[in-house]
C-alpha cells in the first residue's frame, strides 16, 4: 500500500476549486485515516453512491485521493480511496467566504499576539491541525446533511519582515 506524507499538501487553483463542495470535503473527511470504498463512503455520510461516485471520481484525477487497492469481490471489482494528505494548504486561499468583504449571514474570528519559540510554534500548529480534523471527522456523520455550512482557516504569521535576501 502507497505510503502518505504527513505534510499539507500543498494545492493548485485547480484543487483548491475541487474543495469548495462540502460533499467533497465529507468524502476527504472519511478517507482521512482508512481506504474505503464508494459505497463505503456513501453509507457512512448518507449520500447515494452514484453521486458520492461522481465526486471521489473527480477527486481522485484532481490528485487529492489515491486508489490504493482494488480487491474482486464476486464478480465486482471494489477500489479502495485513502486520501493524499490529512491537511491542505494553498497560497490562493480555497475559500472566497474567508475575505473579510465577503457578505456573510454569520462570521466570527479571533485574534491573539503570541511570543513564540520554533517548537511551540510547531505544536501550536499541530494541536490547531488536529483540532479541524477532529471537526472534520465528526462533521461527515450522516446526521450532518442539510446543515448550515461554514468555512475556516488558520493562518499563522510572523510580525517579523522577510529580509531582502529571503524576499
Amino acid at each position: 500500500m502507497k505510503k502518505r506524507n504527513n505534510q499539507p499538501l500543498p494545492l493548485s487553483v485547480e484543487q483548491s476549486k475541487l474543495l469548495g463542495s462540502t460533499l467533497r470535503v465529507k468524502i476527504l473527511g472519511v478517507l482521512l485515516d482508512t481506504p474505503k470504498t464508494t459505497k463505503q463512503v456513501a453509507v457512512q455520510i448518507g449520500e447515494t453512491p452514484g453521486n458520492v461516485h461522481y465526486h471521489m471520481q473527480k477527486l481522485h484525477q484532481g490528485k487529492l485521493i489515491d486508489l490504493v487497492e482494488e480487491k474482486r469481490a464476486g464478480g465486482v471489482i471494489e477500489k479502495y480511496y485513502i486520501a493524499r494528505a490529512k491537511s491542505f494548504e494553498s497560497e490562493d486561499g480555497v475559500y472566497p467566504e474567508l475575505n473579510p468583504n465577503y457578505k456573510s449571514a454569520s462570521r466570527r474570528s479571533m485574534n491573539i499576539a503570541l511570543q513564540l519559540k520554533e517548537e511551540d510554534k510547531e505544536q501550536l500548529f499541530e494541536e490547531v491541525h488536529e483540532l479541524m480534523e477532529k471537526w472534520i471527522v465528526k462533521t461527515t456523520a450522516a446526521d450532518y446533511i442539510n446543515e448550515e455550512e461554514f468555512v475556516m482557516d488558520f493562518t499563522l504569521v510572523s510580525r517579523k519582515e522577510k529580509t531582502e535576501e529571503e524576499k
